[in-house]
């Protein structure tokens, strides 16, 4: 009787140990039935690929819905953003001025349905010229190259609306504000032409008033329309430019004149093809004045004999001379 305790015990303790030699027995039955399983799976997955492959080969349709399903799809519906304004349309001003301040492509388009003249075609040049001086225009001074198309089409309109050079209009605009529309100067000079708006206010009439100084459409036909008033009333490109910077009773502009027609000298040869370096400082040459060769100075004869001091020498008033003598 007291040898049944331990030979349970002893019995429970070879139980455990059998069953702990089973479960170690297992574990490698174990892994091996999960790699298998891991295998039928990836085997599955592999012939549910190629199943799918197929069929996007096979229809086209088909990989479109798979593809407008995926999350990465571009495809996804996008979010409205409202339509940024066309640069031409920038401080458009209230009507009467929206007929006037209209997109510059509308502008060019109704243009180009007029037939051009021999005279319009020589001031305008060919769409090649116009590219290659936008281009340049947009590398030299750092705008936009769509800002800088958008500006160089408002000048070449007005050029042939008014029968000017655009060439000139862009070269005033370059060295007045650098192709900032919303430039002004200490003295209130507005815009790409630092038109004074307050002084040709009456120009701005029919443009909408002096707010339309910073329109870069209006600014540009405005201050053409007086830098062409000035070339004519002056005779010349150079005594319109010194009557637009506001010189025209002084002996000289300070160089104004000559940094506009540098700068126009630069887009002609653009223009023609050049290859004109976008950081060119060249001022042309200014027109030598011709100077009138000084005149001698007259130097009265010295005396050499009796007969010549005798004639040089002052008659006194009532007294005749041998020779007035011998006449008598």
């Amino acid at each position: 009787m007291l040898n049944q305790p331990i030979e349970a015990q002893l019995s429970s303790a070879s139980d455990m140990v059998d069953h702990s030699a089973q479960w170690a027995k297992s574990i490698p039955s174990r892994i091996g039935r999960f790699f298998t399983a891991a295998h039928y799976a990836l085997t599955l997955a592999g012939t549910a690929a190629l199943f799918v492959l197929g069929m996007m080969f096979f229809n086209p349709e088909f990989a479109d819905k798979l593809m407008a399903l995926s999350p990465f799809s571009d495809d996804q519906p996008e979010e409205v953003v409202p339509e940024a304004p066309s640069l031409a349309n920038l401080m458009d001003v209230p009507a009467p001025a929206l007929t006037v301040a209209a997109p510059v492509a509308a502008a060019a388009a109704a243009a180009a349905a007029v037939p051009m003249t021999e005279e319009e075609r020589k001031i305008i040049g060919t769409p090649r010229q116009q590219k290659l001086v936008t281009t340049w225009l947009s590398k030299r001074y750092r705008v936009a190259g769509d800002a800088t198309d958008m500006l160089v089409s408002a000048a070449y309109l007005t050029a042939r609306e008014i029968k000017l050079d655009p060439l000139l209009i862009l070269a005033v605009m370059a060295i007045e504000s650098r192709f900032n529309p919303f430039a002004e100067s200490p003295m209130g000079a507005q815009g790409l032409m630092q038109v004074m708006s307050k002084v040709h206010h009456d120009k701005f009439q029919e443009l909408g008033g002096v707010k339309a100084a910073l329109n870069p459409v209006a600014n540009i036909k405005v201050g053409s329309l007086i830098l062409k008033e000035y070339v004519t009333r002056g005779g010349s490109v150079e005594a319109g430019l010194k009557s637009y910077v506001g010189a025209a009773d002084m002996d000289n502009d300070g160089g104004y004149g000559l940094k506009v027609l540098s700068e126009y000298q630069n887009l002609k040869e653009v223009a023609v093809g050049k290859n004109i370096s976008i950081f060119t400082t060249a001022l042309i040459k200014p027109p030598v004045q011709a100077v009138r060769p000084a005149l001698p100075a007259v130097t009265p004869a010295k005396p050499t004999a009796v007969g010549d001091m005798a004639s040089a020498a002052p008659k006194k008033p009532g007294v005749a001379s041998s020779e007035e003598i011998a006449a008598l």
